[in-house]
This record gives C-alpha cells, structure tokens and sequence, in this order.
C-alpha cells in the first residue's frame, strides 16, 4: 500500500477531531442539533485551517444514515455507514466539489446549477462545495445568484475562500460566514506531538517547536514540514536537523546579538554577525527570530508577573528574562521596531549580512548618549523663566580687531560667511575655550555681540550703525524667544533704502510682474544706492547676477513706474525682502511657541505626566 502523507491520514473526520476552530465548531453543531440549517455557508481564512475538512464534515452530518441505517441529521457522523465512507473516499454522487480556480467561467457554474434540479440519489441533501469561490468571474457570480439566494430544499451551498474581500457583497449576503482563524503555535504543537506520538517517531521538544512556528498558523503546513523534517532526520526529529532543515538561525546567536546590543558591545555584535555569514545562515531568519525574542521580552517588562506563566520548557526562559531586566523597555521597543523593518532592507542591499549589520548597529546609533545623566528639564517644565547664562568662548584663531570703525569693503571673489553659523558656534558650550582669543562674553542684560568671522573671511558690515541696530532691536526679540531655543536667525538691517525695497518687492510679486528667476533676484538682492535713471543692488549668489535676468527685472520696474537702470554688484547682503520675510516668519514662530510655552494647560501636563513638545512640531499659522 501506498504512503498515505500525515495531511492527509489525519484529517479530521468528524468535529470533534477539528482542532484550533472551536468556534466554528460549536456554532455549526447547535445548529445541526436543533435542525436550524441555512441553505449556503461560507468558509474563510488562510491555507490549511480546515475549510475544505468541515465543508466534508458538514457533509456527512447532513447525510449520514447512522450504524443501524436509522439515523437522521446530527452532529456527530457515524463515520461508518454508506454515505460517511462515500464522502471521504470522494466518491459520494450526491456531494459534489467545484475547484474554482480551475473551473471560474460561466460555463461551468452553469452545468453546475443544472444539477440542482434534480433530487438527491443517495443521501438526504445535496451540497455543492465551491473551493476558491473569490477566482469565479463576475458572469458566474450573477448566473448563481438566484439559485444561490432560493435552492430547493433538498440543496445546500458551501463556499471557501482565502480572499474575502474578492467575493462579491450580493454573495456575501446570502450565506452565513465563518472565519476559520489561524492557529497558534501552542496548538500546532500540541497536535503534532499527538501525531509523532501515534506514528512512533520520536521527537525533540524544541524541533516541534521549530516547526510550529515555520507552519505560520496552518496546520496543513505543520503536517507536510513534519513529513519532510522526518525524511531528513532519518525517521527521528532533532532540533539541529529541523534547524538546518528549515534554514532557522540557532537561538543561541540571537540571544547573544540582544545581549551585545544592551551592552551597547559593537564588536560582540559585528563577530555574531560574521559568524552567522561563516555558517551560512539565513538573515531573514535571524531578524525573525529577533522579533519573537524581542516581544517576549517586551511582555515581561510590561507584565513581569507573566515570567511566572511561561512555557517551562523552554531552556532559554532564564536568559530571555535576564535580558528583559537588562534591555531598557524603550529600547526593547525600538530594536523591536527596527528588526520587523529591517527585513524590507536585506533584499535591497548587495549584501544581506551586511544590511544585517547595519539594521542591529542602527540601534547603537540611536541610543540616547548619556541618558542616565540626563536633566530632568526634559520631561518637566521650569516653573519660571531662568536667566540665559553666558556661553563659554568657543575656540578661535586669533583676530585682529581695526581701531577704525570703518571696515574695508569685501572683495566680490571672498564669500561672506553665512548668517546661521554664528548662532549654531555659540550653542556649544561644550568646546574647548581659547583663552588668548579675543573675550566674546556676554555682559549680563546686554546683547550678545555676533561671533568674530573667521581668519580671512572679511566682515560683511560697512557702517558702523549696525551693531547700535542690533542692540536697540535685540531686547524686544530676546523678549519673544523662548530661552530653551538654540538657533536664533539673525535679524536684516533695517534701512530707508531697504524699506522703499521691500515695499516695492512686495508689490511686484503681489501682482505676479516678477516670476521665476526675476522674483528671485528681487527677494534676495538689496537695494544699495538710487540715483535719478541708475539703482544699485547687490546680490551674494553669482547665479542671479544674469544680463536676461536683471533686463526683465527693470522691464518689471517700469511697470511699476520706475524707468530705471539696474546695476547689480556681488557682496554680502544685510537688508533684502527674503530676509525680512524670514525674519518676521521666525518672529511668529517664536511667539506662536511662547504661547504654547506659557500655556497653564500645557505646562500642568508636562508637569504632572512626563510629557513634552516635540520639537519642530508647532508651526505658526496665518493670522
């Protein structure tokens, strides 16, 4: 006699051999029981979970004649009479299965329903079983509707399906549904030691626990490796020959790569790694055992009291709990979080131990540096606005400062250094100071004076006005700036010239005369000198300085009543539309967060629950 694979030898014959779909079970035993049977059923869910087994089931309890030939509808088929033998062997008349994916056209669905006139031969019904109904065209789907909605009474519809949502809502509505759920590992498991157990192969606990996972919640699936794993192993299942079987990455490794990663140990991780490429494992497995390590873990931090509950079994229960307490719950989270994603990243990468290496070390680039010293201004709010203490000097060549108010003018081939560059320097106060360097301190309620410019670069400024500008406008900013704000844009230089400007910028680009490059122009440049039919402006990006360009822009000009000349100069700009606009853009953002800021609302909540304003995250609207 011919092997008979496990699949197929232990498929259940009867509900009470159903295993993991308790639900389905006892909903359709009730109904068998009190006679309450509808005329179409239809089975969802994943591969081998049992549609087609309780669709056979149902069969037989809907015909079977019992032992003595007496018997009537019922939930427990005899499993011996005619019409019980006839349905497993596949030879029943009266039961007849359609594959659909095989058989989808209209065609077919119509030979099908011709049959539904004539009465049962043998059995009791008739049951027409419809496997992968969701493959059937739209015109099949209509031809059976009506026969579908009223059958004879003699005639019973089961429909499977692994994909719902293709199965037409006028066909949903006719049949009643039951989802057959994927099982757990524990219950694979449990059925397959059952199994190995009435097949006197020998078995070791954790190769069943390999193979319950790699099944993915199908027990067809479980069966059929289980039948592989024994051809492999010889006749006997052994967790090292499952392990190579099923290509699956020994627990031992992920648990020292989690181990390292809480030691924040690069090494330690980089060596597994090459360890896991010398023995030629799979990376995928890898970061899916990392995943299953990972969620354990996170349970017990969140439910340590679970420790107790877990699989005693399992030898590597100690370490997972060590870790546990060693990792961080955060950072549980985040390795969690970046093992699931990481999986997407191996097939794009040339290497995919490589994209390993780089998905575990990312981990170690995104811990927190120094979090056990962390200040507790992080998660709660200052009671009240602290002074803003003096940033130690930073480090620089020495400068020599003109006695001269006068600076001399910039040369056009020397680029001026940018403005976001002083302020970003003095937020760390961390650096070295230079104490022969020149003593750039804040004066306490003075404005702070910018940073000195570089060895080389010359200064920007021409007019000694600038720095009195500054000082008579930083108290009102410095008022409107939350103290916790590293980065201050430095505000534009105000003049009469840059006024008119502005003025007339903003009317062009209102009345759309300046597009494109010409707009550009006119946001960034500034308006140096006006004569009566020549305007000198100057612009910091050669770029802009273009002959097409500045022709359009005095064509723009005239539109606007200005029969002018442009003549446009390289150099640093300190008064241009561009960076009035940021600045009073900046403004609003600094006073959209003050408010948020000095909310009593908002700072009870950082007070009381730990929270806090993610920064970049508030942004002022339009008044």
């Amino acid at each position: 006699m011919s092997y008979v694979v496990l699949a197929r030898k232990y498929r259940p014959r009867r509900f009470t051999e159903m295993v993991g779909q308790q639900h389905v079970v006892q909903a359709l035993s009730n109904a068998l029981t009190t006679q309450r049977l509808h005329h179409a059923y239809l089975f969802t869910g994943t591969r081998g979970v049992g549609k087609t087994t309780v669709s056979r089931i149902l069969a037989k309890s809907l015909n079977c004649l019992g032992a003595d030939g007496q018997g009537g509808i019922t939930a427990e088929p005899c499993g011996v009479c005619q019409a019980c033998t006839d349905i497993d062997a596949g030879r029943f008349v009266d039961y007849t299965e359609l594959d659909a994916a095989s058989n989808r056209g209209v065609d077919e669905v119509q030979s099908l329903l011709e049959q539904a006139v004539y009465k049962p031969v043998q059995g009791r019904f008739k049951v027409f079983m419809i496997d992968e109904v969701h493959m059937l065209t739209g015109h099949a789907f209509n031809a059976m509707l009506k026969t579908l909605e009223e059958p004879p009474e003699y005639l019973k519809f089961v429909l499977a399906t692994t994909d719902p949502q293709k199965v037409p809502v006028t066909v949903l509505s006719r049949c009643l549904q039951f989802n057959l759920r994927p099982m757990a590992p524990e219950t694979v498991l449990e059925h397959l030691g059952q199994v190995l157990a009435a097949e006197n192969v020998p078995a070791e606990p954790q190769a069943l626990r390999l193979l319950s996972r790699a099944a993915r919640g199908s027990m067809r699936d479980a069966l059929s490796l289980t039948d592989q794993a024994i051809a492999f192993g010889g006749g006997q299942l052994q967790e090292a020959t499952v392990r190579q079987m099923l290509g699956a990455v020994d627990r031992s490794h992920v648990l020292r790569l989690i181990d390292g990663l809480a030691r924040g140990d690069g090494a330690a991780v980089v060596d597994t790694v090459d360890a896991l490429r010398v023995n030629g494992l799979n990376a995928a497995s890898t970061l899916e055992e990392m995943t299953s390590l990972l969620q354990r873990m996170a349970v017990l931090q969140a439910v340590p009291e679970r420790a107790a509950l877990e699989a005693s079994d399992d030898p590597d229960q100690p370490e997972i709990v060590r870790l546990a307490q060693a990792l961080p719950a955060d950072e549980t989270q985040l390795l969690y979080s970046l093992c699931l994603h990481g999986r997407a990243e191996l097939g794009l990468a040339p290497d995919e131990y490589a994209a390993l290496t780089m998905v575990l070390l990312r981990l170690l680039a995104f811990k927190p540096a120094g979090a056990a010293s962390a200040s507790p201004e992080k998660k709660t709010l200052k009671s009240g606005p602290e002074p803003v203490a003096a940033p130690a000097p930073v480090a620089k060549p020495p400068v020599v400062v003109p006695p001269s108010p006068a600076v001399s003018a910039p040369s056009a081939a020397v680029p001026a250094p940018r403005p976001a560059e002083a302020p970003v320097s003095r937020a760390a106060p961390e650096e070295p100071t230079d104490v022969d360097g020149p003593p750039w301190v804040d004066e306490p309620g003075e404005e702070s004076m910018p940073e000195p410019p570089e060895e080389g670069v010359q200064t920007s400024r021409r007019v000694v006005e600038i720095p009195v500008r500054e000082a008579s406008l930083s108290p009102r900013v410095e008022q409107m700036r939350d103290p916790s704000e590293p980065v201050r844009l430095p505000e534009p230089v105000i003049t009469p010239e840059g006024d008119f400007w502005f003025e007339l910028v903003q009317q062009m680009v209102k009345a759309e005369v300046v597009t494109a490059l010409v707009r550009e122009l006119a946001l960034q440049s500034q308006l140096v000198a006006r004569d009566a039919d020549q305007w000198l402006l100057r612009v910091e990006r050669e770029s802009l300085n273009q002959p097409s360009t500045r022709e359009r822009l005095s064509t723009a000009l005239q539109s606007q009543g200005h029969a002018v000349r442009l003549a446009v100069e390289i150099g640093p700009v300190s008064d241009s539309a561009s960076l009035r606009l940021a600045a009073e853009a900046n403004r609003r953002q600094r006073e959209a967060e003050r408010i948020i800021h000095d909310d009593p609302l908002v700072q009870a909540m950082m007070r009381d629950f730990g929270g806090r304003i993610v920064p970049g995250s508030l942004r002022a609207t339009e008044a």
